[in-house]
């Protein structure tokens, strides 16, 4: 069998990789061996922080509601122990949109939970 060199897929390769570490520094987006150490951790920390981003959210939005709920005088486990105790369905992400866009209707929230937990 003829000898296969394989020149052309190793280059696409190879070139795959260094676009991939464009902007990163020094030898890490020109020498190919460095450029695919980069690009491994790189990938590797996409992925990980996508995830993370989720708890970061999360974290935002009991910050913004435990602000509007403190600014209407209550805490923020009494008013999540509130509404959850007066069935009121509503997720964390809603509530903190409700609270900057909306601070009528959190306000009216706020009076809900209130009245559960004084019950």
């Amino acid at each position: 069998m003829p000898r296969v060199k394989g020149g052309v897929v190793t280059r696409r390769r190879h070139k795959k990789v260094l676009a991939l570490t464009r902007g990163h520094r020094a030898t890490r987006h020109t020498l190919y061996r460095r450029a695919h150490e980069s690009m491994l951790k790189a990938l590797s920390y996409a992925y990980r922080h996508r995830r993370e981003r989720k708890g970061d959210m999360r974290r935002l939005w009991i910050l913004r509601i435990n602000a509007a709920a403190r600014a209407q005088g209550i805490s923020y486990s009494q008013f999540m122990d509130g509404l959850k105790k007066s069935g009121v369905g509503v997720n964390r992400k809603l509530l903190a949109d409700m609270a900057v866009k909306d601070p009528a209707n959190f306000a009216n929230l706020v009076t809900v939970a209130r009245g559960k937990t004084q019950d």
